[in-house]
């Protein structure tokens, strides 16, 4: 990426919109990249970690809700990382889903460029203005995995069955992380984990 273009992450099962896209976004001194499906699209994100992702909601394989869950989940270092749907989806339950699942806007088709355009500049001046990690303690993508989980409530055991992990490596990782932060019990690592914005429960 040159100089201080920022990278748009485009994942569209749709060429041609796809297309238009990656066009009229270039045009406005973006670089874009495009993938035509969920999971290329979650595998774009963790290859080159994009400063927004435009993403259709209605995809083969992993839709774009799917996607997002995937990524609140994940690492730590995507929940400053706007996420904006694309869809022909106008109804009122879809649009509420998109946005308790934590998406940051909901752009409806046919693209208006120039509302989108807006909606990308606003979401990554907000982002600026935010930073990124005010406290970076160097906690693994495991580590923010099994106390984001935490956080949701889980126990050591059920969280070993959702990543597939056994107990004692789930809570292995809980130490680490306990240490890294400077605190002596679960509840506290994940209380300053929270408000320290390292993870998003």
């Amino acid at each position: 990426m040159a100089g201080s273009r920022k990278t748009i992450l485009c994942i569209e099962d749709e060429r041609e919109t796809a297309s238009l896209v990656q066009e009229d976004l270039a045009e406005r001194g973006y670089e874009v990249i495009l993938a035509y499906d969920g999971h290329a699209g979650m595998a774009a994100i963790l290859a080159c970690q994009p400063d927004l992702v435009l993403c259709d909601v209605s995809m083969p394989g992993l839709s774009g809700f799917e996607v997002l869950e995937h990524l609140t989940a994940m690492a730590p270092r995507f929940s400053d990382m706007p996420f904006v749907f694309l869809t022909a989806l106008t109804e009122r339950e879809s649009q509420l889903r998109g946005r308790q699942l934590g998406a940051d806007d909901y752009v409806t088709k046919p693209i208006d460029f120039d509302v989108l355009a807006a909606i990308i500049a606003a979401r990554l001046a907000r982002v600026a203005r935010a930073g990124h990690w005010q406290r970076n303690v160097g906690l693994t993508e495991r580590e923010a995995e099994v106390l984001t989980w935490s956080a949701r409530g889980k126990t050591s055991d059920e969280i070993a069955q959702i990543v597939g992990l056994s107990k004692r490596t789930v809570d292995f990782h809980i130490d680490n992380a306990r240490a890294k932060l400077g605190v002596a019990t679960r509840i506290q690592a994940v209380v300053q984990a929270v408000t320290g914005k390292l993870i998003r429960p």
